[in-house]
């Protein structure tokens, strides 16, 4: 089985522009997620999607490998759709699964890449993701944390930021309920991400804003696993200063 690790990186960040060439401690963002992503021995290749020509150039200039995507792709998603059928038109590349990497988690063990691509040595695996148990009630309540509740077949049910289950009695996580916490790692096969950037736009998506939903309403499982360690996603500049070294 041939895997694809793309790691989507788009420069016009609303709230951190620029953000994949934001230095981290003498590397780039962009530099330090590809060179993690790469130590996960499960990817055949591993390259970045992106709409500039500055990321474009560092990632050749590191001696990663790059496609350019168009300003259009409205998702990671569709860019990874994009640079999947790049390499597929340019280069006669053809993958079974696409792994699709945030670009701004730069400090992604392999290991959590390679148990997502664990779910797909079962054929009935279209698409897989991400999930850790949640201890706090800080994060259970968190609008900016996405939860998840999954069936005993452990595919996801519902994705939330609101916390899910409702308790009716209000006690810790812990004493009462295993409640978990999405992280955005995913996995497709390359010919269920053509049907899924095919969906429009789901009414579950908009009243969450979360893009997964689009594809439940659609009737798309999604498997989960599960991982015991934390992502650090660098959504801002004041987040970036608080992983930086003075």
């Amino acid at each position: 089985m041939k895997i694809l690790g793309i790691i989507p990186s788009r420069y016009a960040s609303t709230r951190f522009p620029g953000k994949p060439l934001a230095m981290i401690n003498g590397k780039t963002m962009i530099q330090r997620v590809y060179e993690q992503a790469g130590k996960c021995e499960s990817l055949t290749h591993l390259v970045v999607a992106t709409d500039h020509d500055a990321i474009y150039n560092h990632v050749v200039g590191f001696g990663g490998d790059v496609v350019m995507t168009s300003q259009e792709a409205g998702s990671g998603t569709e860019r990874c759709f994009e640079a999947l059928n790049h390499l597929k038109k340019n280069q006669s590349l053809q993958y079974d699964v696409v792994i699709n990497i945030q670009g701004d988690e730069p400090f992604i063990s392999p290991t959590q890449i390679y148990a997502v691509t664990t779910l797909f040595t079962l054929p009935e695996v279209k698409i897989g993701t991400l999930i850790k148990k949640i201890s706090t009630e800080n994060e259970l309540n968190d609008p900016n944390i996405v939860k998840v509740v999954r069936n005993v077949s452990k595919e996801a049910l519902y994705f939330s930021r609101a916390a899910i289950p409702h308790r009716r009695e209000k006690v810790a996580p812990a004493e009462h309920f295993e409640f978990y916490k999405h992280i955005g790692v995913y996995g497709y096969r390359s010919e269920t991400l053509k049907k899924l950037i095919a969906l429009p736009v789901s009414n579950l998506e908009k009243a969450e804003s979360l893009e997964q939903l689009r594809w439940l309403e659609n009737g798309f499982k999604i498997q989960t696993a599960e991982t015991e360690m934390d992502i650090t996603s660098i959504d801002t500049y004041e987040d970036l200063i608080k992983y930086t070294k003075t």
